[in-house]
């Protein structure tokens, strides 16, 4: 299983990434275990804001890169 997932970090930005395993990317990026994540180090903590999950990893990054293209409100309603 893959990943697209939006976090929000803690200056209010949105960060848009793919993964298998979204309990350690998100430990990854809090710098709680070591990973890179290095756009989030200055902006923890991070919260998992909303995910879907994808059988493969060619689903998941065309949903991300479809996130990506988005506006930020529409980013902010998709959790809704």
């Amino acid at each position: 299983m893959y990943f697209t997932y939006i976090l929000r970090c803690s200056d209010d930005t949105l960060y848009t990434w793919i993964t298998t395993d979204l309990d350690r990317r998100i430990k990854q990026h809090n710098w709680e275990i070591i990973g890179w994540a290095k756009y989030t180090l200055s902006r923890k903590p991070v919260f998992l804001y909303y995910f879907e999950e994808f059988e493969n990893r060619s689903q998941a990054t065309k949903r991300e890169l479809e996130i990506k293209k988005m506006s930020r409100v529409e980013k902010l309603n998709l959790n809704k």
